[in-house]
């Protein structure tokens, strides 16, 4: 049997190894996922989690639960050789290994991309996958723990309730909007914390946010987000984080606790240590159809790309520089696709074009509080919060995911959100240790 190789679980990876167990023949092909983490993180959940509305593990989709034909390997795929075939992985544990495969579907996903600016590799954390998310909801609470003990003026307390994102894309707007919703409700836990005392600043170069929606849903989502207290800096820059200590282009200074970097994404770094064809950027270069082509438009025999490691070509015509943007509606409809072009060329059939086009853009603005866009039709409010809601529900995979996120949320509804902060976690035994008795000394 000729052997798959999927180098990724996320979106395109897992969907393309899901739809693969579905449509295979018995004996039809061996798939094998390799990817560092044993679950799929469903993103667009991200900044729920954050605000504690979404119970982290919801919002993942265990390999092992759901792809029940498809070996998985925990680990990285660190070097791909593909004109010998032969892909190199390196696990946590253990030395690295050589496995073979007759096909290669990469589909490694993307990570942050940053620019060198002072502190920002030191002090920001990213919101691209769920611990990032966790590690931002504990803080927050974390921070208004530590907050009420300080007396009013404090500067040490006008850190820990200052919050900055830094982007103003779908990711960057929705974290806001939603740790922003958090935080008014945190501070009617806390009656030593006023609400004007909670700061937010979201930081965008660019002279507008969220460019999926019109201009005039986006204005009316920065006048909002002013009205709640969460001002948006327009064509302004981050020039320093260092120690925390914010500068921005503006000329203005402020000190934050919690640094959130949202400004863009990159191809997975692993692609600079492969022989597959890739694009300025640093992403594969695939044709419509999702197979690798070389820079002379040559199909690569055995390679295919999906997600957001690879150039796809939109062919809708909505595509930024006429390539599928990078997020989630892309990558699973692309695993899908993709799925269906590798069974037909088993089969000896043709394979066929990737082609969507967007059903629109919904975002979560914190609760009850949305913006939607499709087409010219743009609104924001607890309509277009409904709209969001109603999508990413029905788009998470699994029935058995959909039922535990849905199930969350009513719960959530008639008791409210968990705000407990478990940043203990972080260090598990340190309780242990402060109180174990130890071996005296020898005389």
């Amino acid at each position: 049997m000729p052997k798959i190789l999927i180098v990724g679980g996320g979106y395109a990876g897992f969907y393309t190894a899901w739809k693969l167990e579905k449509q295979l023949g018995k004996g039809e092909a061996e798939v094998t996922v390799v990817d560092p983490r044993p679950y799929m993180t469903y993103q667009p959940f991200l900044p729920e989690i954050a605000a504690g509305s979404i119970d982290p593990r919801h919002a993942l989709v265990p390999l092992r639960e759901h792809l029940t034909k498809t070996e998985i390997i925990t680990a990285a795929v660190t070097k791909i050789d593909h004109a010998a075939k032969v892909a190199t992985v390196t696990p946590v544990v253990g030395e690295p290994w050589d496995i073979s495969y007759d096909i290669i579907v990469v589909t490694a996903g993307s990570v942050s991309r940053t620019f060198p600016i002072p502190g920002v590799a030191d002090e920001a954390i990213g919101m691209k996958n769920v611990e990032e998310a966790i590690y931002v909801r504990d803080t927050m609470l974390t921070n208004f723990d530590e907050a009420a003990t300080l007396p009013k003026g404090d500067p040490l307390r006008e850190r820990l309730l200052t919050f900055v994102v830094v982007g103003g894309g779908f990711a960057g707007i929705e974290i806001y909007g939603e740790l922003r919703s958090f935080a008014s409700h945190l501070v009617s836990k806390y009656s030593q914390i006023d609400f004007d005392e909670v700061k937010f600043h979201l930081i965008e170069a660019m002279g507008r946010i969220m460019p999926e929606v019109s201009l005039k849903t986006a204005q009316k989502v920065v006048a909002q987000y002013a009205e709640r207290g969460a001002p948006i800096h327009l064509e302004t820059q981050l020039v320093s984080a260092a120690d925390g200590k914010i500068e921005l282009s503006t000329g203005e200074t402020f000190e934050s606790d919690l640094i959130i970097w949202t400004a863009g994404v990159m191809a997975s770094p692993m692609l600079r240590n492969t022989d597959l064809p890739t694009e300025e950027r640093g992403r594969l270069t695939v044709q419509a159809d999702l197979r690798v082509k070389d820079a002379d438009g040559n199909v690569v025999p055995d390679a295919w790309g999906a997600g957001d490691v690879s150039a796809v070509p939109d062919l809708s015509g909505f595509g930024v520089g006429g390539f599928c943007v990078p997020n989630a509606q892309h990558a699973v409809r692309q695993g899908k696709r993709l799925s269906k072009n590798l069974i037909a060329t088993l089969r000896g059939e043709e394979p066929k074009d990737y082609f969507h086009k967007p059903a629109g853009a919904v975002a979560g603005l914190g609760l009850y509080k949305g913006a939607f866009q499709k087409g010219k039709l743009g609104f924001t409010g607890f309509f277009a919060w409904l709209a969001h809601r109603g999508y990413h529900g029905l788009a998470m995979p699994t029935w058995e995911r959909k039922a535990r996120v849905i199930t969350g949320w009513i719960v959530n509804f008639f008791w409210g959100r968990d705000i407990t902060s478990m940043e203990a976690v972080l260090t598990p035994r340190a309780s242990f240790e402060q109180y174990a008795s130890r071996p005296k000394p020898k005389a």
